[in-house]
């Protein structure tokens, strides 16, 4: 992040500036007190103004004291703009530097929002609610055992990288070339073949910080990342899922290619110690968003982490599902809104979904990928008295990807649920709306 010292380089001739305002404000400062001097000597005055003048202490020492006061005053006063308007100043982009400190400090006073998933949905999601608050903690799944981030778990004994790095270039303020950079790919070399520099790089930081959640930390900071990004354990967890057929398989990656439907999915170790972050988050939060993400092998894994299962049930903040726009195959084909809400509930503590609302996406008319196997979830034939959270209904999809959601739509209904939840807590008269 730029300071304030970069602001002072030559080219940008801003010295000369700073010296000209210090001199106007000395020039006004004598003139006032010439003014005051004059006043004090004509105008008699009360005896309480002799005491708020420290007329009782000596001229030097007077004068020291009110130098020292304006020096911290002035120091204090650089340190806040450097906090505050500098960094909106750095990430403008094509704002103007009004409209970029109104944006920066609109998003510093955003709600507290938790997003609780993996895979592609979860970055989604973030890139669109960055954009409302700053304010932003993801938690992310570490049952990833496919791809490059499952090699390096297997290679270096470390928590899958892909997913935090997803999630921290979503909610990051870098550059098209820095984003470009961080999800290439390898595609040849001995070893790295198949690799994402990214996840390299998250390797590297744990390497030279010392531990993973460090990594997280720093990279976060050197990436300028508006939020948090946590993983829901810290546990080397394998996903395991029991089929229709009773038979098992273990492993995310292999899950979704057994070509058999699930019946239920369960984590060896099966208690988990959760992230004490990630708790203490979702009990702080305003928001907590489940998905959206793959519902088997992305969005269940962290609740079956018991901690962040049983916060997720237990904390006061609105609790919203979004439902997945299209099924998945090998997870999800043939389902509805109520399939996902149903596993979701078969899964979480007390057998019971804890959401206020299901937010689910009624442009279902878009053409699908011609293979056939993904499908449209359609919102309609939900059962309500059956699950307890209602159903909103949103155009939420991308119509250039129309398997996937378009991150603004999502994180406009997002917000317009939670500032609707908000207006009906300040008001018992008010209802929620549907989006």
């Amino acid at each position: 992040m730029m300071d304030l010292a970069r602001l002072l380089q030559p080219g940008l001739h801003l010295k000369r500036w700073i010296f000209v305002a210090l001199l106007g404000l000395v020039c006004t400062s004598l003139g006032l007190a010439y003014m005051l001097v004059h006043l004090y000597r004509v105008q008699p005055l009360p005896e309480v103004a002799g005491v708020l003048t420290l007329q009782f202490i000596d001229r030097l020492n007077r004068g020291l004291l009110f130098s020292g006061v304006g020096v911290a005053l002035l120091v204090l006063a650089s340190l806040k703009l450097n906090q505050n308007v500098v960094p909106a100043f750095a990430h403008r982009g094509n704002e103007s530097l009004a409209e970029a400190l109104y944006s920066y400090r609109f998003r510093q006073r955003g709600p507290k929002v938790v997003v609780i998933g993996g895979g592609t949905g979860l970055s989604v999601a973030l890139r669109g609610l960055k954009q409302y608050t700053s304010n932003l903690t993801a938690i992310v799944t570490v049952a990833d055992d496919g791809g490059s981030s499952g090699r390096l778990r297997r290679d270096m004994g470390m928590l899958p990288p892909g997913d935090f790095r997803n999630c921290m270039i979503a909610l990051a303020d870098v550059e098209p070339l820095m984003e470009k950079l961080l999800q290439y790919r390898f595609n040849h070399g001995s070893g790295l073949d198949g690799h994402s520099f990214g996840n390299l790089f998250i390797v590297a930081m744990a390497e030279v910080t010392g531990n993973f959640e460090r990594a997280l930390q720093e990279s976060s900071r050197v990436l300028a990342v508006r939020g948090r990004v946590l993983p829901s354990t810290l546990a080397n967890v394998t996903l395991c899922a029991e089929m229709d057929d009773s038979g098992t398989v273990h492993g995310e990656s292999a899950i979704s290619t057994s070509g058999r439907h699930i019946r239920h999915v369960y984590l060896q170790p099966d208690d988990p110690p959760a992230y004490p972050e990630a708790v203490g988050a979702i009990y702080d939060a305003d928001l907590v968003v489940v998905g959206p993400g793959s519902l088997y092998t992305s969005v269940l894994p962290n609740l079956l982490v018991s901690d962040i299962g049983a916060a997720l049930q237990r904390c006061k903040a609105l609790k919203l599902y979004v439902c997945n726009v299209a099924t998945q195959p090998g997870e999800t084909e043939g389902y509805r809104v109520d399939d996902h809400v149903d596993a979701l509930a078969r899964h979480l503590p007390g057998r019971r979904a804890p959401f206020h609302s299901i937010l689910a996406n009624s442009h279902v008319d878009l053409p699908m990928p011609p293979s056939g196997k993904v499908q449209p979830v359609p919102p309609d034939g939900y059962h309500a008295e059956r699950f307890g959270p209602n159903v909103v209904v949103a155009d939420l999809v991308d119509e250039d990807r129309p398997v996937r959601h378009d991150s603004k739509k999502l994180a406009e209904a997002l917000m317009r649920l939670y500032e609707d939840r908000r207006g009906a807590a300040e008001s018992p008269h008010r209802e929620l709306q549907e989006v």
